[in-house]
């Protein structure tokens, strides 16, 4: 996965000035995404959901379709989105054997 693509991603779910903090700090972690390793980036992602646990797990009931939803599933869909990918984000630095960039832009 390209990082800047996984960036795209993430502005689509949590926006370039999100108001929310458990957005802000997620986007904070992602900016430091080129400048990481693996294991510091996934240590960050795990003290972010230890943190945002609860607030991610706040549901309400829907007046029209009176079923619980998830409050923020923009945030949530963010967060999914960086475990789902986050074993290809660094194949770039793994594969020592073949020359992968960070992007698919060509330099």
């Amino acid at each position: 996965m390209c990082h800047f693509h996984q960036r795209k991603i993430l502005n689509k779910y949590l926006t370039r000035k999100p108001r929310l903090e458990a957005s802000k700090d997620l986007q904070k972690i992602m900016y430091n995404l080129t400048t990481t390793t693996l294991t510091i980036f996934t240590k960050k992602l795990n003290e972010w959901y230890k943190k945002h646990k609860d607030f991610l797990e706040e549901k309400f009931i829907s007046p029209t379709t009176e079923k619980l939803n998830f409050t923020h599933p923009r945030v949530r869909s963010a967060y999914r989105s960086l475990i789902t990918n986050l074993p290809y984000l660094f194949t770039y630095k793994n594969e020592k054997d073949i020359t992968i960039h960070n992007t698919t832009n060509s330099t």
